[in-house]
């Protein structure tokens, strides 16, 4: 089993604005030693980090405790999109295999349509030339836009984080539903069951306030493009680690062994290309 989803930092107020004052158990650090024994308590034998910060230096942090932690079988790092040094960036990361994927906060971005910038859509073009995937990272209001985004780059892997974080807490299905169904008619999209107990009632959420969305996202993309994501330490807000796997965990129990384990590994590992 693969976790695709999660996060390492050292905590400083500074570099993490983001998390709030609502957020206690996440202003420390977050470092393998401490997700190592959720894991393997959990039978997940491998994760993808994911970037957290949107930096170099972090990209190369987080490649460093892959090499040093076997079970770190990925890391989606943050390189500059629109950077003139772009190629110099790729050419220095992708040396390391671990390196599989890239991704932008885009959901911060003042600009809602900031995925279809020149500059940015030049510098995912760049991806391929490195065989990496990249990580949609946005809100449900962005979704017209990333299905433009994907109709330029049709055989590029693109992976969809947090089911792009509907609007789980109001019970709003639409139109975020049609978006998604829509986005998942383009076969090179993978989609992370993810990041929902953040977009819930932290404190009183239940499986099934997060049923109607499950069943959006197995029936638009099927058992072949959809992957476990945990989103350790963030989810620690509304739940334990075992609590948010065992969302899509108890979701798929119902499916053949042969779907549940392209759920749990091996769409991760076709989308990410990861070297294990």
């Amino acid at each position: 089993m693969i976790d695709s989803h999660q996060h390492f930092w050292q905590y400083t107020p500074e570099e993490y604005a983001w998390i709030g004052d609502n957020m206690t158990p996440l202003r420390r650090d977050c470092l393998p030693d401490d997700l190592k024994p959720l894991i393997d308590a959990a039978g997940v034998q491998g994760t993808v980090a994911v970037q957290a910060r949107q930096c170099l230096d972090e990209t190369q942090w987080l490649l460093q405790l892959a090499g040093a932690n076997e079970w770190i079988v990925g890391v989606v790092g943050w390189v500059d999109l629109r950077s003139d040094a772009l190629s110099a960036q790729l050419e220095r990361f992708s040396k390391n295999k671990k390196l599989v994927g890239v991704r932008h906060v885009v959901h911060d971005e003042p600009d809602d349509e900031f995925l279809l910038r020149e500059d940015f859509l030049r510098g995912i073009q760049m991806l391929a030339d490195y065989d990496l995937a990249y990580d949609l990272l946005l809100f449900e209001k962005h979704l017209p836009v990333a299905i433009q985004f994907v109709e330029t780059f049709p055989d590029h892997r693109i992976v969809l984080d947090h089911i792009s974080k509907p609007l789980i807490k109001d019970r709003v299905l639409s139109p975020w539903d049609a978006n998604l169904r829509e986005l998942a008619k383009y076969p090179n999209v993978y989609c992370k069951v993810s990041g929902m107990v953040t977009e819930a009632d932290w404190t009183n959420w239940t499986p099934d306030d997060l049923k109607p969305y499950l069943d959006v996202v197995f029936d638009a993309f099927g058992p072949e493009r959809i992957m476990l994501g945990s989103d350790w330490p963030v989810c620690t807000v509304a739940g334990s680690y075992q609590d948010i796997l065992n969302i899509p965990l108890n979701s798929i129990e119902s499916l053949s062994i042969e779907d549940q384990e392209k759920i749990k590994s091996k769409n991760a590992r076709r989308a990410y290309k990861l070297p294990i």
